[in-house]
């Protein structure tokens, strides 16, 4: 049981950097998938 406490605790850990990381070196879908005729609010 604490082996998979580890395992979630390890992947919410990975999903919040990957998350915070990409949008801050601009790899956000937001920022991806717009263009200059497309204003997202």
């Amino acid at each position: 049981m604490k082996t998979m406490f580890i395992a979630f605790a390890a992947a919410l850990l990975i999903a919040v950097v990957a998350d915070v990381g990409l949008d801050r070196i601009g790899f956000s879908s937001a920022e991806r998938q717009s263009t200059d005729s497309v204003r997202l609010d």
